[in-house]
């Protein structure tokens, strides 16, 4: 059985998790032939202060974006 796993930021709302996961066992439903019964999907939720780009992390990229350094 096909598993989806998709890390990124928090969303905001259940809702969006809703949304992503069905667009996800949709397509991939479509392009393997499977049923969707048989495609799982798990979010990874990673704050921003947990996570880095570039050499720094992406909560103080954020933070100096919003103070317009």
């Amino acid at each position: 059985m096909p598993f989806i796993v998709i890390d990124g930021p928090p969303m905001k709302t259940v809702d969006q998790k809703r949304r992503m996961v069905e667009k996800l066992t949709e397509a991939a439903a479509e392009v393997y032939g499977y049923d969707r019964k048989i495609i799982h999907v798990i979010i990874r939720e990673n704050e921003p202060a947990n996570v880095g780009a570039g050499g720094r992390l992406i909560a103080d990229i954020h933070a100096e974006r919003e103070s317009g350094s």
